[in-house]
């Protein structure tokens, strides 16, 4: 399932895994951290940046109908700029430049699930055929539900089409020239998804 994707933000959840949050060191949150990038950060291929070490961050990526209510759901890259960020953050700066650029969002197809599925949700991804990263609702800190009600109680809008990022798993790492990305997506034991991105 393809979406339109051409009039929607992308809602991105930062340090919602534990073991993530140790490995960059970082505070563990009170509520949601919340940051959008724009829909001119989607893509579906990998792009490096001339003279920037980009970083990959693997993510359930949940889509929305009209309602705001979980229509489908599919797997994603955050793209991150890590350096930037890490410089951003030391003077406590927006991460907008380390995060929203073009390209940063890489999206995957999408394919539909029932809200009661959500919950049972999983994935794992390879770089280059190695295991990198894994996770999924049951490691979430903040679950779909408690992040949207957290929007919507920030007086954030969830349009039709927009893109809810997850969150990433231990694991993140440097994309280098070449690298190709295998991810797949579990609900229970059955595999509802595989993409790749290189």
């Amino acid at each position: 399932m393809k979406l339109d994707t051409t009039k929607s933000k992308v809602i991105c959840v930062g340090r919602n895994y534990v073991e993530h949050i140790k490995e960059l060191n970082n505070e563990t949150p009170t509520n949601p951290v919340i940051f959008i990038k724009p829909n001119s950060s989607i893509s579906s291929s990998l792009k490096l940046l001339e003279n920037r070490e980009l970083h990959y961050e693997c993510e359930i990526v949940l889509a929305f109908d009209k309602n705001s209510n979980v229509k489908a759901v599919g797997v994603g890259l955050d793209v991150t700029d890590r350096d930037l960020q890490s410089k951003l953050k030391a003077k406590q700066l927006p991460w907008e430049l380390a995060k929203s650029f073009d390209g940063s969002a890489i999206i995957s197809d999408f394919v539909s699930i029932e809200t009661n599925d959500i919950s049972n949700l999983h994935f794992k991804a390879y770089k280059n055929g190695n295991l990198i990263q894994e996770g999924g609702y049951e490691l979430m800190i903040y679950k779909p539900k408690e992040i949207v009600d957290f929007l919507k109680d920030n007086a954030i809008s969830i349009c039709e089409n927009d893109l809810l990022m997850t969150g990433t798993p231990k694991g993140v790492g440097v994309i280098n020239q070449g690298d190709e990305f295998y991810i797949e997506l579990f609900c229970k034991e059955n595999k509802i998804l595989e993409v790749n991105f290189k």
